[in-house]
């Protein structure tokens, strides 16, 4: 870079918003107050910030989709890269100009997949463009090397991993030489090893490109794997904190906007420590311990917590898989998606199922509820073969809820749509209402049963979901990434919610997830499967110390045990443990329960 170029970088911030509001056009309050914001460029961001806060629509203002596709009213004023989007004269930049400044990689990638392979993808921007053949072809490749996706060129976008289409979706954004790079929850979707190398990805392009990256992400912690230059906090459509991730961290401004801070600290303040920004707190290998702080863990740990646990050891299994294999019968090579898979579980048990994207965990749930047919082994429920019965019969025992619940919603009404199952299954109408308006009573919802489902918010949709399931006096729930996309607020609320159900009516869970921090602190154990294979069965604390089995099910150590080594705990699997039973007993105490 020329220095005439160093002096313009210093002079012309990348993202300016000057006392900026925008109201949609749908709303009389605004969803944005008088933001001011300069975002210099080369700089690294990270924005977050609880649920309706306000950061989705800030997004929208970067990358163009406010107020070209969604409309509204706006004051104050807005620039990209010097160019004025909003202010007091109207803006010439169109959405096309916009592109050419800013690139988004969306959350859901198999929405910006727009050709057959993943090197016409990547080539979009540039045939759109009239670029000639020779030298699109080297702009892919760099792109794709960039990337480290060259590879897999050849591929259709849809049958790569999750991880491969991130890259896929970056390396076309690449192409078109944008100055700033805007991550949408990059993090969603993915297994935790692969969130790991999605965040390196994007340390190592903002280092070898020098490109301004903005990433809107609430998984903090893991956001914060490798360095940023400040976080921006969200609430109210306000921001509440613009600091550098020490400084942040040394304060409690993140559990005062309802964010999750990183569960090292979390583990300070629960053995009486203080933080402050001078001991380094950005990340745990840079963590530096006061005086007396590795004391007070060590004597933390070494304390019992009063958790009573209930005998699931002493029960019969409720489900039962033995050796179970599959291969999809349209395969010619009969490559087996599942090998030999075999586990229990128990009534009451709250269970992870948890490995790499494309390991077999949603297959095995499928195979489970019937949609498919298992190649090999069998599947039991309270000790009764499985195997002539159908989705249907299934469904009176097991219920399944996917992540998204749009997807699972018939009718325009909650009544209607708790009623479903039984009256699909004739029964007298009281009945159907005796047991639509209890369900409903257990889910919470018994006060808006005459209201229509677009009023409902998205966890009061998934609550539902599982109204919509418990009517039918289920044993077993499956729940495919339950907390996928929420923050910390509504996550915790949705597991506060099933701990219930667990408690209370003595329901069994089976929680397929990428998601760390609920498999340690919401489930008793955790499935391990990689390549179709059960690699372990065993508590959370135990996998997630297993340096070994980490590596091979693409998980992520947990900094809990990195905790433990700093302060010289000589067993950290005992200490995260006894982090797990904290957490649970203060759940309990929340809940005015107990296990």
């Amino acid at each position: 870079m020329t220095m005439p170029d160093k002096a313009r970088q210093a002079e012309v911030p990348a993202i300016a918003f000057s006392d900026f509001s925008f109201t949609y056009r749908s709303q009389t309050e605004p969803t944005l107050h008088n933001i001011t914001l300069t975002v210099r460029q080369g700089e690294k961001i990270l924005i977050a910030g609880p649920s309706g806060s306000g950061k989705s629509t800030l997004a929208h203002c970067i990358n163009g989709l406010i107020p070209y596709a969604f409309k509204g009213a706006a004051s104050g004023s807005f620039g990209l890269m010097g160019k004025t989007i909003f202010g007091a004269s109207e803006s010439s930049v169109s959405i096309f100009d916009i592109s050419k400044i800013v690139g988004t990689v969306l959350q859901d990638t198999d929405g910006q997949f727009v050709a057959l392979t993943a090197a016409e993808d990547i080539a979009f921007v540039s045939e759109n463009d009239c670029v000639p053949l020779a030298e699109m072809k080297q702009r892919v490749l760099e792109a794709a090397k960039l990337v480290r996706i060259e590879e897999q060129l050849a591929k259709a976008p849809h049958d790569l991993s999750g991880g491969q289409k991130q890259r896929v979706s970056l390396a076309g954004v690449l192409t078109n030489n944008v100055d700033i790079l805007l991550f949408d929850e990059p993090l969603a979707n993915l297994d935790p090893a692969t969130g790991t190398y999605a965040i390196e990805l994007i340390d190592r392009i903002h280092r070898e490109t020098n490109k301004t990256i903005i990433i809107v992400e609430h998984r903090i912690e893991d956001a914060l794997h490798c360095p940023l230059d400040r976080i921006i906090i969200i609430e109210k459509g306000r921001i509440s904190a613009d600091l550098p991730p020490d400084a942040l961290l040394g304060s409690r401004l993140l559990t005062k906007a309802g964010l999750r801070e990183p569960l090292y600290l979390s583990a300070l303040r629960y053995a009486g420590a203080s933080i402050t920004r001078e001991q380094q707190p950005e990340h745990i290998s840079r963590l530096r311990l006061n005086p007396g702080d590795a004391g007070r863990l060590r004597a933390w740990a070494d304390q019992e917590t009063a958790l009573a646990r209930t005998a699931h050891q002493q029960r019969g299994a409720l489900l039962e898989a033995k050796d179970i294999s599959f291969h999809y019968p349209e395969d010619p090579r009969r490559q087996m998606v599942l090998n030999a898979v075999s586990f229990s579980i128990k009534q009451g048990e709250r269970v992870s199922l948890v490995g790499k994207n494309g390991a077999g965990k949603s297959t095995l749930a499928k195979l489970i509820t019937g949609f498919y047919e298992a190649t090999a082994g069998s599947l039991s429920f309270e000790a009764h073969d499985m195997a002539s019965l159908s989705i249907k019969e299934r469904a009176e025992r097991i219920g399944y809820v996917m992540q998204n619940p749009n997807q699972m919603i018939s009718f325009p009404w909650v009544f209607d749509e708790t009623a479903l199952a039984p009256r699909s299954r004739g029964m007298p109408e009281a009945e159907v209402k005796e047991r639509a308006y209890e369900a409903l009573r257990v889910c919470g919802l018994y006060p808006f049963r005459n209201w229509p489902v677009s009023a409902l918010s998205f966890g009061q949709k998934k609550r539902l979901t599982i109204a919509s399931i418990l009517v039918m006096g289920v044993s077993l729930l499956i729940l495919d990434e339950p907390t996928a996309g929420q923050d910390f607020r509504h996550y915790s609320e949705i597991m506060a919610f099933l701990r219930r159900l667990n408690q209370e009516q003595g329901l069994a869970l089976l929680m397929i997830t990428h998601d760390m921090h609920l498999m340690l602190e919401h489930t008793t154990r955790a499935i391990v499967i990689a390549e179709g294979r059960l690699l372990a069965d065993a508590s959370p604390a135990a996998v997630l110390t297993n340096d070994e089995l980490i590596g091979r099910a693409n998980l992520k150590r947990t900094s809990l045990y990195d905790l433990a080594l700093k302060a010289d705990i000589k067993n950290p699997q005992t200490f995260v443990q006894r982090f797990i039973d904290y957490e649970e007993t203060r759940a309990n105490d929340k809940q005015g329960g107990c296990v």
